[in-house]
């Protein structure tokens, strides 16, 4: 596995070796020991998997508040996405700064999104289907929210926004909230 930062402290891409032969392929995932280069004790709570049927779907902004912060480990399955994490630190010096990457079925790239980040992504494809590995449970009472087309953070998706769920259309804007960011 090779580590690669990003312009936002703690996030980091993830290169994935594959190994290939006749019968097929094989790709290490995670490896608690290797890992310990991005953090120690890594440890997953939850594995999800989301299956977006249409390109041009967005889903996010998404983040837990303390004390249900989570890390999540991505990797895109099917199809092709662009992933972005935007930073909610409060402390930090991109604090509302974001960072996207494509995800594709055929990359060997993971996106690794540390407590204190929001995270979504827009599929690019149909039948767009990405893993998730959560280092804390969800929490409902903890969820929190930002819009995917805030001006404060404005994200630039490389597709017109096609389907965003209610919910998602109704976190409100940073300067309307009372949304502080979060407190490490």
């Amino acid at each position: 596995m090779k580590f690669h930062s990003t312009p936002l402290a703690g996030l980091s891409l993830i290169e994935t070796t594959r190994v290939e032969d006749e019968r097929g392929q094989f790709s290490r995932l995670f490896c608690e020991a290797e890992c310990t280069t991005i953090r120690l004790g890594l440890h997953w709570s939850q594995i999800n998997l989301s299956r977006t049927y249409d390109k041009g779907t967005v889903r996010g902004m998404h983040f837990q508040y303390p004390p249900a912060t989570e890390a999540k480990l991505i990797r895109c399955l099917r199809g092709r996405v662009f992933d972005v994490a935007v930073d909610l630190r409060v402390e930090s010096p991109t604090y509302l700064c974001w960072h996207g990457v494509e995800l594709d079925e055929d990359g060997a790239t993971q996106f690794f999104i540390p407590e204190g980040f929001a995270h979504g992504f827009q599929a690019l494809t149909d039948d767009a289907q990405l893993l998730y590995l959560h280092t804390a449970a969800w929490n409902r009472e903890q969820e929190g929210g930002l819009r995917h087309d805030d001006p404060a953070i404005a994200i630039t998706w490389p597709l017109p926004v096609t389907r965003i769920s209610t919910k998602d259309r109704q976190w409100p804007l940073v300067k309307e909230s009372r949304f502080a960011g979060i407190q490490p």
